[in-house]
């Protein structure tokens, strides 16, 4: 009788102990299905989410508003300058917008005017100091390449000089300097150890659409 008994009970635990595995298993392949599921889910969402709002192009948000200034070169004789037009990077920093200014001298007619600046020369900064004085720092290739006459080292001064003074109305003197250094002159024609205001006089007047 005791033997009947204890095999009953131990039928009963091992059957007990079966619908636990059996329990368990049920829940592991039930926990599997549904983390499946979330996990295809994921991937769906995340799927429709990137086609409705594509990655933003970080190069277009640090694009910088621009502007329209005028820059000026000489005319084919070297006597005067003339305005060209010109969009820069628009900056609230009087130093960085002078600097932008300079750059795009520096980079040349692109409407068939005599550059005046050598090819190789080179911004290395704009500081402004006393408010309204640009100190304008360029490489030392500004005496080194240069080989203009009086008259061209004129308009180099002065088209650097209205450049700034006339697309930035705070800055009312330039002041040039190499490789951090004071200039005497920049070919011995013309002396540099002064500030310069704009002149002008040297400027050709725009002619209106009408002419």
């Amino acid at each position: 009788m005791e033997y009947f008994m204890s095999t009953k009970k131990q039928l009963r635990s091992e059957s007990i102990k079966e619908k636990k595995i059996k329990k368990s298993t049920r829940v592991f392949y039930l926990s599997l299905i549904v983390g499946g599921g979330v996990v295809l889910l994921v991937i769906f969402f995340i799927t429709i989410f990137s086609a409705l709002f594509p990655p933003v192009d970080t190069d277009v948000m640090t694009k910088k508003e621009r502007r329209v200034v005028k820059i000026y070169f000489s005319d084919q004789q070297e006597r005067f300058l003339k305005a060209e037009k010109r969009h820069v990077i628009k900056e609230s920093d009087i130093a960085l917008q002078a600097q932008e200014i300079v750059k795009a001298l520096l980079d040349g007619s692109k409407t068939g005017l005599v550059n005046t600046f050598p090819k190789n020369v080179s911004l290395r900064d704009v500081k402004i100091k006393d408010h309204d004085v640009a100190y304008v720092n360029f490489s030392k290739d500004l005496i080194k390449a240069y080989q203009g006459s009086s008259a061209a080292e004129m308009n180099t001064i002065y088209s650097l000089t209205n450049s700034i003074t006339q697309n930035i109305p705070e800055i009312k003197r330039v002041k040039i300097l190499a490789d951090g250094k004071e200039l005497s002159s920049i070919q011995g024609h013309i002396s540099t150890g002064k500030f310069f205001s704009p002149d002008l006089e040297l400027i050709i007047p725009e002619q209106s659409p009408n002419n």
